[in-house]
């Protein structure tokens, strides 16, 4: 079963900042960490983060939740240059409700120069069914509330011109 969850939002900078941004920054940056969701500390593996195909394995601080340390893998499955990212997160270092992956997706849309639509999505997956109440309670609400900051950790970077990380 999957829950579906996406936010939207227009950022005032370039199409290529607007893409490239949440993909081949900092990571640590982006995923700040918010209530029970740990922050990003780090990445290993990532030599290739970027490319289709390629993966990296990423790591958390300490959180109610999870005593820190590697925490998952995100594989990038589809770019589409300037356009689209969409990833794949799993792996799971800790028990999180259930979820067996969690699939994201980035879309870019350049509505006139310098005014870029963001479509920002998640599709939750779950691997026990008595578990899908609060799975999809979980999803519509804490993870949006998550992702909006995401969002504004995303603008904020991109506005300032952060440095990539990775092609």
């Amino acid at each position: 079963m999957t829950t579906r969850v996406s936010v939207t939002t227009i950022y005032d900078c370039s199409l290529e900042r607007a893409f490239k941004t949440p993909m081949l920054c900092d990571v640590s940056k982006v995923h700040t960490g918010f209530g029970v969701m740990p922050k990003v500390t780090h990445c290993t593996e990532d030599q290739d983060w970027g490319k289709p195909g390629s993966i990296k394995k990423i790591f958390v601080a300490p959180s109610p939740t999870f005593a820190g340390g590697e925490a998952s893998t995100d594989k990038l499955v589809e770019r589409i240059e300037n356009a689209y990212w969409k990833i794949e997160v799993s792996d799971f270092k800790s028990w999180l409700l259930g979820f067996t992956k969690f699939v994201g997706e980035w879309k870019t849309t350049e509505l006139e120069p310098n005014k870029i639509l963001i479509e920002y999505t998640y599709t939750m997956h779950v691997g026990n069914v008595w578990l899908y109440p609060i799975n999809w309670l979980f999803t519509k609400t804490f993870w949006r509330i998550y992702m909006k900051r995401v969002l504004e950790n995303i603008r904020k970077m991109a506005y300032e011109g952060e440095p990539y990380m990775y092609e």
